[in-house]
């Protein structure tokens, strides 16, 4: 799902629209059963699951050179052994970057086959234009990212919309969840209400205006680029709400009582990158890394090469301006006829109140960082390097073949329709009969079923079954995986 307008702000509410995702969210194996159970006739549903089968089976036959050329490009690049098979192969370095761009086509190939997304800086603003759990600003070290091998790419292979950061890493999203957390929040609701103490003395002070004259502009140009694309999209959207803190009423209740915050997750996400190496030869790894549920606003936890946090500069700011009223005032205190000892008592109370609260937010803040890596280490990453490619591998076939069966259920239970009618009645059927929602693409599963020699079209574009379901069965044949089966059991075909 990608962004289409960034955020909106409705009624109190912070909402992201988004648009629907080409992923068809439900198992094969429940999409086929039900589909199956649908179907009256017995001999009909029987010949639809071998029908089923086949269709798997030969869709990944398609793949499976494709998919060989990728795993044998990559045991190459693989940042554990790679270095070691390059060197038996004694290639030149100009063998070793082409292969390495075509390892990065085939790779781009098979994320745009599993419905990937490369992350847009707009998708990027609009994840990071708020907090979640995490409160510090990460950043990554460049210095340790190559650069070479993603600019070479993408000279070769030019892409639009790409992020600034797309020389040094890539990140591949695809899909969205919702994470929530129920927590007191204790130090975040003391940050909050000083947040808009501060807020309140820059407006009183009118240094808000010279501070945020900068962003401004740059928020009234990303708008009007917002509104282009939303201008140009036609796909139904879909909405996600984000609650955070500071857009909370922060009520007596609220401040004493536990409170639920919400963020909106890339459900997949897959960065792409390769160590810089200053050595005469250097390392050839690349590596991919595979995560799951992740905050949109935390997603900086699975950037590569991330530098050690510290203070923001508005931290440093906050305590610079707080010690200097701080001393002023005592000073002043001081220097009266009669100085009070309780208002110097209370004015240094404050300013070391003040200081170790910044200290200590900032130490809870890191406590909660080294967490956040380790649990997306632990609990988020799904696979990196070969096992994330053959999850990618297995993947497109799974939704490939579910565009194929529910395409062909439509057009044998429905009759004839244009590939319009097609995709609405598709989208349709996994609403009704699933609760889900999708933007199907009927395009490429059309493209399959005529390459399966199942359907045909006729003189004014409509598509239809070539004949019933036996009589698709027996156009695609008996295939190997079934040959294979049938010697295993002992019998005869």
């Amino acid at each position: 799902m990608a962004e289409k307008k960034g955020k909106a702000t409705a009624e109190g509410r912070e909402v992201i629209k988004l648009e629907r995702e080409s992923v068809i969210p439900i198992i094969k194996p429940k999409l086929i059963m039900k589909l199956a159970s649908l179907i009256e006739r017995e001999n009909d549903r029987s010949e639809f699951l071998k029908l089923s089968k086949r269709v798997e089976y030969t869709i990944r036959a398609w793949y499976l050179l494709k998919f060989e050329d990728l795993m044998q490009l990559y045991s190459l690049f693989d940042p554990v052994h790679g270095d070691k098979r390059l060197e038996q192969q004694h290639l030149r370095d100009d063998e070793i970057d082409t292969l390495e761009l075509n390892f990065m086509d085939y790779l781009f190939q098979i994320m745009e086959k599993s419905n990937f997304k490369l992350l847009s800086d707009e998708e990027y603003d609009v994840a990071q234009s708020g907090q979640y759990l995490l409160n510090l600003p990460i950043k990554v070290d460049e210095s340790k990212l190559d650069k070479r091998l993603l600019t070479r790419f993408f000279k070769e292979h030019p892409k639009e919309n790409l992020p600034e950061f797309a020389d040094k890493y890539i990140v591949f999203r695809r899909g969205i969840g919702i994470d929530s957390t129920t927590d007191y929040f204790i130090m975040e609701k003391l940050n909050v209400i000083v947040s808009r103490f501060w807020s309140w003395l820059l407006k009183i002070t009118r240094l808000e205006k010279l501070l945020n004259k900068k962003h401004l502009n740059h928020k009234k140009e990303d708008s009007k680029k917002n509104d282009e694309l939303n201008n140009e999209a036609e796909d139904p959207e879909m909405f996600v709400e984000r609650v955070r803190l500071e857009k909370m009423d922060l009520s007596m209740k609220n401040l004493l009582g536990k409170l639920t915050i919400q963020e909106p997750t890339f459900d997949r996400i897959i960065v792409v990158y390769r160590q810089a190496d200053k050595k005469p030869k250097p390392d050839r790894g690349i590596f991919v890394k595979h995560f799951k549920n992740i905050p949109m606003a935390d997603m900086e936890i699975v950037l590569p090469e991330k530098k050690n946090p510290s203070l923001t500069p508005m931290d440093w700011v906050k305590f610079l301006i707080s010690v200097v009223l701080g001393l002023v005032t005592l000073v002043s205190s001081l220097e009266m006829p009669k100085a009070d000892v309780w208002v110097v008592i209370a004015i240094l109370s404050g300013l070391i109140g003040y200081c170790a609260k910044i200290y200590f937010t900032f130490q809870q803040n890191m406590m909660l960082y080294q967490n956040l890596i380790t649990k997306s280490m632990y609990d988020k990453q799904l696979d990196s390097g070969r096992g994330t490619l053959l999850h990618l591998c297995d993947d497109v076939i799974q939704q490939e073949v579910k565009e194929v069966i529910i395409s062909y259920y439509i057009l044998m239970e429905q009759g004839k329709a244009t590939v319009k009618e097609l995709d609405e009645k598709c989208e349709v059927l996994i609403e009704e009969e699933f609760g889900q929602n999708c933007n199907f693409d009927v395009v490429d599963a059309v493209k399959k079923l005529e390459r399966l020699g199942i359907v045909s079209r006729d003189s004014i574009g409509r598509i239809s079954c070539v004949g019933n379901l036996k009589r698709a069965n027996e156009i695609i044949g008996t295939t190997t995986e079934e040959v294979v089966m049938k010697a295993q059991q002992g019998t005869v075909l």
